[in-house]
């Protein structure tokens, strides 16, 4: 098939959606599939252009099979408020001209990945003019998560923003999420059953797994040999609610002084974080820059417990692909969302998978940490029923290979749709 994906995040960027496109198109192009991406300048999770790459020049690279368009992009100091609007744009702006170019290619489909939104006027117009099915992935409900996690509170604009945001969606042939209730919202946007489809981010179960051995971070960050370490592991952003962590290490660091909180990974909030932890004298708290994808495995399982954290507002709007590195691993992780959100309805679906406490709610993360290291099952390996889940539902090759149906058969099912509209 030729596929076109165009979208916002892409390699070199290590973790997010990024890594989970790039991941996707090399898989595709390694099966024979011709795949053409259209993407902005790598930029995150630092939030600036990565090294080698111009953000204002438009260039062409091939990475491992895959051709890649790369547009220009503004990428902000400080991505908040208005900011978080006019990078999007900025990228969707330049692409548009880039897409439209690539309909002369006829792709069969137009993959398109939100965020951002504001490209689906683009990937929509590029897949009537090449006669191409139109999908769109929603990683993150963008709409939702920046109105839930405070970023403008007008109730009129969330409404005109809403409604443009369905009107966009219910153009695409396909539509699909990485989880259940991000699929099951989409009805709310007037999209029926048959055109949503469910297709979770994965992890290679293969190159994460327990007891994997590689560099050893105790002794090359010298950490204490009896130190307990409590791992937070990815981007640092205003939608992680890290704050927390900072106060639960200052809770516990008379109770259990054994606790190590290890930080590692950027973004916008790594720096008045690391300003906090000095301030408040958080000697428990150690700071690490983010580590190649290659060195992953070794860092999981250097951890007793995994933190995964997010702020209220936003639980359904996104899940922390973090997670599926953690359930390969088989850690221990203490995730913070309400009972009625999909990681809720994971943890009773699945007991002992993680544990779960309320968003925003120290005393509650406190106590489960002390509670976690109490245990003696603790640590990479230890939660089989993670393992276990990881292996038969977040598998790479078992995920994307549905996902690979589905392209294929494509047609069949757009013919399908349309006898039923």
């Amino acid at each position: 098939m030729r596929i076109l994906i165009y979208g916002i995040n892409y390699a070199p960027e290590p973790i997010g959606i990024g890594k989970y496109t790039s991941e996707m198109a090399e898989w595709l192009a390694a099966r024979g599939h011709a795949v053409r991406v259209v993407t902005s300048m790598p930029h995150y999770p630092a939030w600036k252009v990565s090294e080698g790459y111009r953000g204002w020049k438009y260039s062409k690279e091939t990475i491992r099979g895959v051709e890649v368009f790369r547009c220009p992009i503004w990428v902000p100091r400080r991505p908040d408020g208005l900011s978080r609007l006019f990078h999007p744009m900025s990228f969707a702006l330049s692409s548009f001209p880039v897409v439209l170019a690539q309909a002369f290619g006829r792709p069969d489909v137009v993959f398109s990945v939100e965020p951002t939104l504001f490209c689906a006027p683009g990937a929509l117009t590029a897949a009537r003019l090449s006669g191409a099915g139109a999908w769109l992935h929603v990683q993150d409900c963008e709409v939702e998560a920046f109105f839930g996690l405070g970023y403008m509170k007008s109730g009129f604009l969330k409404k005109w923003i809403a409604a443009i945001e369905g009107w966009l969606t219910r153009r695409f042939d396909i539509v699909s999420a990485v989880s259940r209730r991000m699929v099951a919202r989409l009805s709310g946007l007037g999209i029926v059953d048959s055109r949503t489809a469910l297709f979770p981010n994965w992890v290679d179960t293969e190159r994460i797994r327990p007891g994997i051995r590689g560099r050893d971070f105790r002794k090359e960050w010298d950490l204490a040999p009896d130190a307990r370490i409590v791992l937070y592991a990815g981007n640092m952003g205003r939608k992680q609610g890290l704050e927390m962590i900072l106060e639960t290490a200052l809770a516990v660091r008379e109770e259990y002084p054994r606790a190590l909180f290890l930080m590692v990974g950027d973004g916008p909030a790594r720096d008045g974080l690391a300003e906090k932890a000095k301030r408040l004298g958080l000697h428990n708290v150690v700071f690490k820059p983010l580590q190649s994808p290659e060195d992953v495995p070794a860092l999981l399982a250097a951890a007793d417990v995994h933190l995964v954290t997010q702020r209220k507002g936003g639980a359904d709007a996104f899940l922390p692909s973090k997670l599926a590195g953690i359930f390969a691993a088989g850690g221990t992780a203490i995730v913070t969302a309400d009972a009625y959100t999909e990681l809720g309805r994971l943890a009773a679906e699945y007991p002992g998978i993680f544990i779960l406490t309320p968003p925003e709610d120290s005393a509650s993360l406190k106590n489960a940490l002390l509670s976690a290291l109490s245990l003696k099952s603790v640590g990479s390996g230890k939660n089989v029923t993670a393992r276990e889940y990881a292996e038969k539902f977040l598998s790479k090759d078992i995920v994307l290979s549905e996902f690979e149906s589905m392209l294929v058969n494509l047609e069949s099912i757009l013919s399908r749709i349309g006898e039923t509209r």
